[in-house]
């Protein structure tokens, strides 16, 4: 195969290589007799349907797919031949025939020299937390939560309460809402409102209404609001008391231990928190790891169009969480140039993770990836069901193997690199920062 390399930047590649149109034809051939000898179509009985026939109806589908395939075959091989690094996926078009041969033409870009990557310079923070009792005996108490049931009390309202209520306010001369009142419920000390507004519903009754006089924070969610002095009227149109369920075998059950015996319910939630805990802790550890890769090398060039897709790609993933959640954003078409800089940043740590791997020739432990496949399963209420769908489906898989690969690789990063450890509790470990 005769392969002809092009510098066009930097980073950038063009390629031309070929492959026997022969070989195209024969592979094309072979198949298209394998389907003739099982297809089942209308008016021929099987193995009677003529060549032509079969190439008019499978042809083209056939000859596609396996175009497909020696291209990457070839594709590969050139690469390997060349000593290429390739960064992102190449676009192939194909150049002028040659009668015997099939020319193409690949366009793409190479991972950048990084040089002498020594993690052992890297300082990174490992953040370490461990599921306590405490921890369990808190998650009991949001389940009971969960499951609370309210009943209407006359007294004066009190912490804990859950409110229906009405409100409005006077910022200066102005009236917000102009007219009438916004209606709302919550529940005293939860904080879902300002909690000098909460603490100011304390004392009174259904039927009441007081006002409370505030000043704002100057981020405050309500533009209209945020950093002003105001006079906030509250009529409580309703108060409940929440009623906590007893922890008993009923109340155990409802959460799927069968036998309702509390010992294997507290056992069940160790096991979930610990599981939550393991992808906070390594969710800290990826973004400090990152955070001292890009420290590291910033400077280093980043192949642009990577980069570029890179940044439209979480433009595409900002506008598919909005919809999940129910809401509808039009993204403008240069809405990606906002994300640039977020984009090159994921682009160096992604392209130094797979360097780092083909340097010191890690490779993906297939313990790892099961233990992950049954961690992930196990959220489920049918587990293996899950495991099936994923070994089922190459997709699904492939984003594991990544997801797997790169913990090993920041594991390795960590473990050699400099670094302090700093305990957290379990609740400052799965908090978002």
């Amino acid at each position: 195969m005769q392969v002809s390399l092009e510098s066009l930047g930097s980073l950038e590649r063009r390629l031309t290589f070929s492959l026997p149109a022969e070989n195209l034809e024969t592979q094309v051939g072979g198949r298209l007799r394998e389907i003739a000898r099982d297809a089942k179509i209308k008016g021929f009985r099987p193995g009677k349907v003529p060549t032509k026939v079969i190439e008019q109806r499978f042809g083209a589908q056939v000859r596609a797919e396996i175009l497909d395939g020696l291209l990457r075959e070839s594709f590969s091989n050139a690469v390997r031949e060349e000593k290429l690094q390739i960064a992102g996926n190449p676009r192939i078009e194909p150049a002028a025939e040659g009668g015997e041969t099939l020319s193409y033409i690949a366009t793409f870009e190479v991972v950048p020299d990084f040089g002498d990557i020594d993690v052992s310079k890297l300082q990174v923070l490992r953040h370490t937390a461990e599921v306590t009792d405490t921890d369990i005996d808190a998650m009991i108490e949001n389940l009971r939560l969960q499951r609370r049931t309210l009943t209407t009390v006359e007294r004066p309202a009190q912490a804990g309460d859950v409110v229906e209520l009405e409100t409005w306010s006077q910022v200066g001369d102005e009236r917000l809402p102009a007219e009438g009142a916004e209606y709302g419920s919550t529940q005293i000390g939860s904080e879902s409102m300002f909690k000098p507004l909460e603490d100011a519903m304390i004392g009174v009754k259904a039927g009441e209404e007081t006002v409370a006089e505030v000043e704002f924070p100057a981020d405050w969610r309500a533009p209209q609001l945020a950093g002003q002095k105001a006079s906030v009227h509250l009529k409580l149109n309703h108060v409940s008391e929440p009623v906590l369920p007893e922890v008993d075998a009923a109340f155990i059950k409802s959460f799927g231990v069968k036998s309702g015996d509390a010992e294997q319910f507290r056992n069940d939630i160790r096991t979930n928190l610990e599981r939550e805990l393991k992808g906070a802790l390594m969710t800290r550890l990826r973004r400090e790891v990152g955070e001292q890769l890009i420290a590291a090398y910033e400077s280093v060039e980043m192949p642009p169009k990577l980069v570029e897709n890179e940044a439209r790609d979480m433009v595409w993933q900002t506008v598919e969480q909005a919809r999940r959640q129910g809401r509808q954003i039009e993204a403008p078409a240069d809405a990606h140039l906002n994300y640039m800089d977020a984009a090159r940043k994921r682009v160096l740590v992604g392209l130094l993770v797979g360097e780092i791997a083909r340097r010191n020739e890690l490779r993906l432990e297939p313990k790892r990836v099961n233990e992950t496949l049954r961690l992930i399963a196990s959220t489920y209420e049918e587990p293996q069901q899950v495991i099936d769908l994923y070994r089922n489906d190459q997709q699904l898989m492939a984003g594991l193997q990544n997801r797997v690969m790169e913990e090993q690789v920041i594991d390795w990063i960590a473990e050699r690199a400099q670094h302090t450890e700093q305990p957290l509790s379990f609740s400052e470990a799965i908090r978002p920062n």
